[in-house]
This record gives C-alpha cells, structure tokens and sequence, in this order.
C-alpha cells in the first residue's frame, strides 16, 4: 500500500467541488451522498497539532461516495486528469468488483471525471467503461456535468433521466 502523504490529495479539487454540491443536495432534502473515507493506519503525528503526518493505507477501500436518491442507491468515484484521456489503469479492480456488485443490486454506479486541461467534468456510467481499452478520451464521453457558483449541479439530474428510462 501507497502513503497517505503522497497519495491523499489527488483529487482534491475535485472533490471538494462533489463535497459542496453533495451538501447542497442534503440541505435542498434532493440526495443524500457520503464520503466513505480510505482506511488508514497512522505511522506518525504531530501531536502539537494533532496531525498526522504519515500514515499507511490499510486496505482499499470500495469507492469514494455512496447514496441514495429517490429510493435508488448509488454510488461513484471522483477521477481526475490533466491528460486529455483517463487512463482506464485509474480504475482499480477492485472499485470494478464493488461498481459491478452495486449494480447488480439494483444500484446505480458512475464516475464524475474531471479533465482538468479544459476545466470540464463528466459523467461516466459503470456500465460504459471498457476495461479492455486503455484510454478513455474525452470526447467519447456522452454525459457533461455542468459547473456553476462552484456547484457540480448535474449528477442527480442525469441520474433523474436514468430513472425514467430517458438514458440507459
């Protein structure tokens, strides 16, 4: 396993921007959606501060967020690149396993992948993700995310076409 001081701000735009729209969404009662923190092991704190500064990840963890919306679970990872592709080695067999489990379930899985070159964000569903390709370009994908006031406002509003068959 990799170090949380290495690894753990990847992304982090990103999800700050799925934090706020996430918060927004509760307080508006139109989704819920959680984090699901990666679990770790602290190797060293600064106890002055009451950090840690370096610690190991412990196993890997499913995905980075899991709700619910109009009595359907759903689920996805935040993926974000400065290439004008997401390599499909981004996603990790074992966010497949859960991604694969969930939907089968009944679920709804997806990634919001942000290609930060052109500043756009997208919507990719499980379910199109070709595993055997190595690239997903961007211009392949069918599904732009809107960003406004630094809200991602879209996510559930694709997911609402989803659930009325308007989007397979």
């Amino acid at each position: 396993m990799g170090y949380w001081n290495t690894r753990g701000l990847r992304g982090s735009v990103l999800e700050q921007l799925i934090e706020k729209t996430n918060e927004k969404y509760k307080k508006k009662g139109a989704a819920l959606a959680i984090k699901i923190p990666t679990p770790i092991t602290p190797v060293a704190i600064d106890k002055t501060q009451s950090l840690i500064t370096k610690a190991y990840f412990t196993k890997k963890s499913s995905v980075d967020y899991i709700g619910l919306y109009k009595g359907t679970p759903f689920c996805f990872d935040a993926k974000e690149t400065e290439l004008e592709y997401l390599p499909v080695g981004n996603i990790k067999p074992h966010q497949v396993e859960f991604m694969g489990d969930f939907t089968q379930n009944g679920g709804i899985a997806f990634f919001i992948v942000n290609y930060s070159p052109k500043n756009e964000f997208y919507y990719l569903p499980f379910e199109e993700i070709d595993l055997q390709s190595r690239k997903i370009y961007y211009r392949n994908l069918n599904y732009l995310v809107k960003s406004k006031n630094g809200f991602l406002i879209d996510y559930i509003e694709i997911m609402d076409k989803i659930l009325n068959g308007m989007i397979n």
